[in-house]
């Protein structure tokens, strides 16, 4: 050992990780020899080398800011004073080469230096340091030999020119047990050969930076290769049958198997995700529509529900029966949904939910037995009166309503029956109604039940028309349609009720009927004029809307609710509406004397209605009532004038 000056230096100061990376980049080959001389030779060369430089790379702070001292405890001496950013970089590194040396156990946990580096990573080559001679030869089969401690003293001591003293510090810090037994194995390198080998370090044998590239072995590659590719095949067959979402999502019910995990779609699948509204947001709220519907009924706290209900909109199963209305999309939802209700009804659980365009009922059965229901329809555009209810439940032939908060009171009004007053509903304390008779499920028409419901500003009427949503009834012109609320509406409601099954399960939003003309017929003494009534139908979609035309012949009785007869349809047609309204409907009709007429009516701004083909006349005005002698079969044209002169035809 050298003799040197024994004066002191004063503890370092604390080291930050930039002076900690800048040491390391200026000391990168010698680091990584030192890492490459400590690693045992068992692992290979190969490995040997990218652990090396894996170890140097991971020795960097892992936070900004001082991290205490290089080397904490006794004062050094001058001979073995280092850099403080080096000293901690190797002193890291060193703890990270021994513990690589350890053997793996069963009941411990791996550290991470024991596993094979995630970086730098080499494919297809294999990569080592050049070969040096018989004596470098020597050195390293006598090194193999030594413990990971041992080969670390005898590095420090012959490639860092350092003291014994320091040495045990150095081990100490980096946590060897017995430094002094790792020196006195190092010792015992250069006794067995007679001479020191501590200038050898410095060979190209132990230099990882500097290395020669080989392949690998390629026919085993090959056969990796294709056995991995069929490991990778087998997982994914494997996991598209199993279907399990993991990160504990739990049993999803009668859901298809999941395709795809993406982070916002399964947001929207969380039921911590689903949005609720506080109870009173629609009384201060500048909107009412099912957007400030509260969270209603008994299982709205049962996460496992809600989460099957999710699923199950997202990925419908086989023995899921899913509908949707007409131009409604039934895909997953975009973003975490608001809930309108979960509960108990009937012999069901029931959730509802509404995405902003749509309502989405799901349904399971109470029984455990499987299979569950999904239903979607689109609500985009609600108002007060459009969003005063929602089909919560049907039983054979009843059907249950949730109504809106707003909604102060509902009663059941027998449309058939306009002279009768309206039955009272009771509601339990989430909104929802007692059971009422469907006019969905009766074959013959001779009860039409309508839910009339009174919501502080006015009272309207809704009827089931096969969906989630009812409809809203209102009768007058198209500029200005009102509720069903007096005698004279619901008595022209009585006549038009059974003919709402054309428009059953259309999307229907709301209807309209308009009696836009009356006619005296001849003949008919005082029974009392005709009716032309014009019936419109608007979806939620804004398209596929029905229109008809309606002739009401004068009553044999006072009292009766005969159904109106329909000389005319058309689907998509503006007749009848806001943009166009205007309408002209004809029909035959035999008087009670046996006399066949071809009578017609057009909308208040017809000026002349005119008959051509098997019978002729011309009428100003805008009704017409010409004889026929017997039925004719040949095919009649019916047209007109309005007041601006334009033409207007039969509605088709």
């Amino acid at each position: 050992m050298l003799n040197v000056s024994t004066q002191e230096l004063a503890i370092p100061a604390p080291v930050d990780v930039e002076q900690a990376e800048a040491a390391l980049v200026e000391h990168y080959p010698r680091l990584v020899r030192i890492a490459y001389l400590v690693l045992p030779p068992s692992l290979g060369r190969n490995r040997r080398v990218l652990t090396a430089h894996a170890l140097v790379q991971r020795s960097l702070p892992r936070r900004r800011g001082p991290v205490g001292p290089a080397m904490p405890g006794q004062r050094r001496t001058a001979e073995d004073a280092v850099d403080p950013g080096y000293a901690y970089v190797r002193g890291q590194m060193l703890r990270q080469a021994l513990e690589a040396g350890l053997p793996l156990r069963r009941r411990a946990w791996p550290k991470r230096a024991q596993l094979p580096p995630l970086l730098p990573q080499v494919w297809g080559l294999r990569l080592f340091p050049r070969s040096g001679g018989a004596d470098e030869l020597a050195l390293d089969q006598r090194l193999a030999s030594l413990s990971g401690a041992g080969r670390a003293a005898y590095v420090l001591r012959g490639l860092e020119r350092q003291g014994d003293a320091e040495v045990r510090r150095v081990l100490a810090a980096a946590g060897v047990e017995d430094p002094g037994a790792a020196l006195a194995e190092a010792d015992g390198v250069d006794a067995a050969r007679g001479t020191s080998g501590a200038g050898l370090l410095e060979s190209a044998e132990f230099d990882p930076c500097s290395l020669q590239a080989r392949p690998t072995d390629l026919m085993r590659r090959r056969q990796h290769t294709r056995a991995a590719l069929a490991a990778l095949a087998a997982a994914v067959v494997c996991g598209t049958l199993l279907g399990l979402p993991g990160d504990g999502w739990g049993p999803d019910g009668a859901a298809a198997p999941a395709y795809a995990r993406n982070p916002v779609s399964e947001a929207a699948l969380d039921p911590a995700h689903v949005r609720r509204v506080a109870p009173a947001l629609w009384q201060r709220s500048a909107r009412t529509d099912f957007s400030v519907w509260p969270a209603r009924g008994g299982l709205v706290g049962d996460t496992a529900l809600l989460r099957r209900a999710l699923a199950v909109w997202a990925r419908p199963g086989p023995t899921v029966q899913a509908s949707a209305a007409p131009g409604t999309p039934p895909g997953p939802p975009m973003g975490p949904p608001q809930l309108l209700f979960a509960g108990d009804v009937d012999q069901a659980r029931v959730v509802l939910f509404h995405d902003g365009l749509r309502v989405v009922r799901y349904a399971e059965p109470k029984d455990g037995t499987a299979g569950a229901a999904l239903d979607f329809v689109r609500t985009d555009g609600a108002d007060t009166a459009s969003a005063g209810a929602l089909v919560v439940g049907r039983t054979n032939a009843n059907v249950r309503y949730l109504t809106a908060p707003w909604v102060r009171g509902v009663a059941v009004r027998d449309l058939l029956r306009p002279s009768e007053a309206a039955r009272p509903l009771e509601r339990d304390a989430h909104g929802v109604t007692e059971p009422m008779l469907s006019p969905v499920a009766p074959s013959q028409c001779r009860t039409w039940d309508a839910l009339e419901v009174r919501d502080g500003v006015a009272t309207r009427l809704l009827t089931d028309l096969g969906e989630l949503t009812p409809a809203r009834l209102t009768s007058g012109p198209p500029s200005a349609p009102a509720d069903v609320t007096d005698d004279a509406a619901r008595a022209e409601w009585a006549r038009t009720a059974c003919l709402l099954p054309v428009v059953r399960s259309h999307g229907v939003r709301s209807v309209n009927s308009w009696r836009f003309a009356e006619q005296d017929l001849p003949g008919t003494g005082d029974a009392g004029p005709a009716r032309w009534l014009c019936t419109r139908a608007e979806t939620w979609r804004g398209t596929g809307g029905k229109v008809l035309a309606q002739f009401q012949a004068p009553e044999a009785e006072r009292g009766t609710a005969t159904p109106g007869s329909v000389v005319a349809q058309a689907d998509d047609s503006p007749a009848c509406g806001a943009r166009e309204p205007h309408v002209l409907a004809g029909a035959l009709w035999k008087s009670p004397a046996g006399q066949w007429y071809m009578v017609a009516a057009g909308s208040p701004r017809v000026a002349s209605v005119e008959v051509a083909g098997a019978v002729e006349g011309r009428e100003e005005g805008r009704r017409i009532a010409v004889p026929v002698e017997g039925k004719p079969a040949a095919r009649v044209e019916l047209g007109g004038r309005l007041e601006d002169g334009s033409k207007i035809g039969v509605l088709r």
